[in-house]
């Protein structure tokens, strides 16, 4: 059999087999979380969110509010020299995000093994 007859089986078997793949992940609505900030990020927004009185008044300020929160949660970036350090009988996490005006803010969460308490909210200077 030549090169050319064979390339075009393994790539004819690499279509069927990416097709067959993508149907049955693309149904079940699978994530990949594989890298340590996307665990850390799961792991956060899988379990119920308190607040504490600080971040409450933060939310009255207005400058942030609860849908910030929640995408920083999904797509913000865990400062990792930070975070993991144990603080009132649950581990802290330093996440850092965006609010609706586009600016930084950092988020403080004590991750607990039911819950998590978002501890502070502050803006970053840039």
């Amino acid at each position: 059999m030549k090169f050319s007859q064979r390339l075009a089986y393994y790539l004819f078997g690499l279509l069927i087999g990416s097709m067959f793949l993508f149907y049955f992940f693309g149904e079940k609505k699978t994530e990949f979380c594989y890298l340590p900030n996307c665990r850390v990020l799961k792991d956060l927004r899988s379990k119920p969110v308190t607040f504490s009185k600080t971040v409450e008044a933060k939310f009255q300020e207005g400058w942030v509010t609860n849908d910030d929160v929640h995408k920083s949660l999904k797509y913000g970036d865990v400062n990792f020299s930070e975070s993991n350090i144990d603080f009132e009988k649950g581990k802290l996490y330093v996440i850092v995000g965006r609010n609706e005006k586009n600016e930084n803010i950092l988020i403080k969460v004590v991750n607990y093994t039911d819950k998590i308490l978002l501890y502070d909210i502050e803006k970053m200077s840039k």
